[in-house]
């Protein structure tokens, strides 16, 4: 076992439970915590074990965990509150790279790698972060910024020498020093670093990510002594600053967790395919189907994490399937997963034979049904055919096709089909779901879980089991989930 630390996992949005419940059951994480795109928590497991979370986009080690910055209209009062993220608690700066070292693999304890050395002088340091900064390139973190639309994610952009020395100047002409500054003015990790800065909210109308990022980097060079690299630096440092909190990390890896290196034509996000199976109640020698598999980013997956399982891929498009075969052939999982053409429609399969039916309702640009909005029961009563009573299926869906599944129920409601019934809630409501604690609760840390619930509705033997609002990025989705309570065509 590492030793213990603190760690951040960001998310999309509406998936921190998964994450949360992940960590949990994966790495044995305790006082787990999160807000709206980030999962917070302590463990004691190891890099490999760390690297296996599913839910999650990106891993950091937890360097710091504020309220918000005080905010003030003078730009030097509020430089000296950014540039307190790093030099108050300097000790705990170390402690945390150590941790850092040691989980990568790194020999020698602290005190080896913290070296006696003068700090550089000023008119040098200003010179390494000009050089440092005319290098630097802007650099989107799409996992991230799906997490919380509208924000700036970025790594700091060039700026002209003067504007900079002028910045430095603030942060370099500082009189006052506590015993603990100077105890670590001359401490330094052999390490080059870049700052990677995201913030909104009141601090983005003084300060550009670009001014905070760059402010942070400095303040660490001249606290540590450590060398600005932006093209290939040992240590990342990831700071977030908004209204909710003030958050900095280190990137464990240098890819999202999210990037799957088994899957060679990406399709659904990797992070919503595996948060469908994990609801899906997959179990040793279950039969799982995914009668719209498309690239199989579903069936890898649910694969990879319940391989014990058996898997059936089928779709209507030649290419879809073409790449769905090369991405099971490079994940190893040709024995695992079977694929066959077909139309959702009228599947070549018998009745009740699978356990488990997944599937990624298609809404995208290329492949998608919407106009064809009228043949969603069809597709619902095809997969309900091939059910075993006690199976679960398990959709994601477009807003349109939420609606328009809503609107079925309703309508069936009022007309009395045979086809659907419903046990009279009429309106989809917000509903309480088991918060990371297992306690009821319809809301955690002031974040509403991303639960809904149409009441136990009812279309032919499925019984609604849950609806959980998720983000794709500019696009919202919904996962359902359904029970078969008795044999098609009986309640």
């Amino acid at each position: 076992m590492a030793a213990a630390g603190r760690y951040f996992c960001t998310a999309g949005r509406g998936l921190e439970p998964f994450v949360a419940r992940e960590v949990r059951a994966r790495l044995g994480a305790t006082e787990v915590d999160y807000v709206s795109g980030k999962v917070f928590f302590t463990t004691e497991a190891e890099l490999s074990d760390l690297k296996k979370l599913k839910s999650g986009e990106r891993l950091f080690l937890l360097l710091q965990k504020r309220a918000p910055l005080p905010v003030s209209r003078n730009k030097g009062k509020a430089l000296h509150e950014i540039k307190s993220l790093v030099v108050e608690e300097p000790r705990y700066w170390l402690d945390i790279i150590s941790i850092w070292k040691n989980l990568h693999g790194h020999k020698g304890e602290k005190d080896d790698v913290s070296q006696e050395n003068p700090l550089p002088p000023k008119r040098k340091l200003e010179e390494e972060v000009n050089i440092s900064t005319k290098r630097q390139k802007t650099e989107t973190v799409s996992e991230e910024c799906q997490a919380e639309a509208g924000e700036s994610c970025v790594v700091t952009e060039g700026k002209s020498d003067q504007d900079l020395q002028a910045e430095s100047k603030t942060f370099l002409e500082d009189p006052s020093k506590s015993s603990e500054e100077k105890a670590t003015d001359n401490e330094k990790h052999s390490f080059s670093f870049r700052v990677s800065c995201r913030c909104s909210g009141a601090i983005a109308k003084i300060f550009t990510s670009q001014e905070i990022g760059r402010a942070i980097g400095i303040a660490l060079m001249k606290q540590f002594g450590w060398r600005a690299d932006l093209r290939n630096p040992d240590l990342e440092i990831f700071v977030h600053l908004n209204d909710i909190h003030s958050v900095v990390g280190i990137p464990l890896f240098r890819l999202p967790l999210a990037n799957r290196e088994y899957i060679q034509t990406v399709g659904l996000r990797s992070t919503i395919a595996w948060a469908m199976a994990s609801l899906a109640e997959i179990s040793a020698g279950a039969f799982v189907l995914d009668p719209m598999c498309g690239l199989g980013t579903i069936l890898l997956e649910a694969a990879k994490e319940w391989p014990e399982a058996c898997y059936w891929g089928s779709d209507i498009s030649d290419s879809q399937l073409e790449g769905a075969y090369e991405n099971i052939r490079t994940a190893g999982l040709m024995d695992k997963i079977e694929l066959l053409k077909a139309s959702v429609k009228a599947l070549p399969l018998p009745s009740e034979s699978f356990d488990t039916v997944i599937s990624d309702i298609p809404f995208g640009k290329k492949f998608k049904i919407t106009k064809d909005l009228p043949l969603l029961p069809d597709i619902l009563q095809e997969m309900e055919r091939v059910l075993r009573v006690g199976g679960t299926i398990v959709l994601l869906l477009s807003q349109d096709l939420r609606k328009h599944l809503d609107g079925i129920m309703k309508r069936v409601e009022n007309d009395g089909s045979p086809k659907a019934l419903s046990d009279g809630a009429n309106e989809t409501t917000a509903v309480k779901a088991l918060n990371i604690d297992g306690n009821s609760s319809s809301v955690v840390n002031g974040v509403e879980e991303s639960v809904l619930s149409s009441g136990q509705m009812y279309f032919g033997s499925l019984v609604s089991d849950g609806v959980y609002g998720v983000s794709l990025g500019k696009t919202d989705a919904f996962i359902y989930k359904y029970k078969k309570i008795s044999p098609a065509g009986n309640r």
